[in-house]
């Protein structure tokens, strides 16, 4: 009959304290990484607030509404960064130490950070508008009667002139063109993160 060994048993303890340890700590990191995916939500929403209070103010020309919108949506996406920046400092302690997926959450912030500086210069491209379709101001023209005025905007159009308007509306068609481009680039790049965050949890909780 073979005898009792405590070591034995002392080995099946500490085997079944890892696997309770590894559980938690899979736990953990599955918490972490929804949170995460929730803070993702709060940034798509807050972009589409953004969208909508930029038609409204191209339709309205209302710009206090607007540079109010664009503040609440700074401190906004202000907090998102904070917090992922927390979770990925979470990635990197003992209890759950995952380096993949802090440097993952990393390349999302970047990608988002990218995404955020070409929405502005998108917003502040239709804003001024083509150079030649935006509206002329009159503040240097000289007035000779109520009814009329001397416009100084008056001139002959010469083919030099017409080149340069082209070359410069060719000039704001390429920078919109190419901020559009990025902001696609970087939502197809955070959605691909995404899509892994979401495989790490459905693995996790296998």
């Amino acid at each position: 009959m073979r005898k009792w060994s405590m070591v034995e048993e002392l080995e099946k303890v500490e085997i079944s304290e890892e696997g309770n340890h590894g559980e938690r700590d899979s736990l953990k990191i599955v918490a972490v990484l929804r949170r995460f995916v929730g803070v993702q939500q709060r940034r798509a929403e807050a972009y589409a607030r953004l969208k909508r209070g930029f038609e409204d103010y191209m339709a309205s020309g209302v710009e206090s509404t607007y540079q109010q919108l664009c503040s609440e949506i700074t401190d906004e996406f202000n907090d998102c960064s904070k917090q992922v920046l927390e979770m990925e400092s979470q990635f990197l302690t003992a209890h759950c130490f995952r380096e993949d997926l802090s440097l993952l959450l990393r390349s999302v912030q970047n990608q988002e950070k990218m995404k955020l500086q070409l929405t502005a210069t998108i917003q502040v491209l239709k804003r001024a508008g083509r150079p030649s379709e935006r509206p002329v101001s009159h503040e240097n023209c000289r007035f000779s009667k109520p009814t009329g005025h001397e416009c100084v905007h008056i001139q002959k159009i010469t083919e030099a002139s017409g080149t340069e308007e082209a070359e410069a509306d060719a000039e704001f068609d390429n920078a919109l063109k190419e901020a559009i481009n990025g902001v696609q680039d970087a939502v197809t790049a955070i959605n691909d993160h995404l899509e892994e965050v979401r495989y790490e949890i459905a693995a996790l909780e296998d």
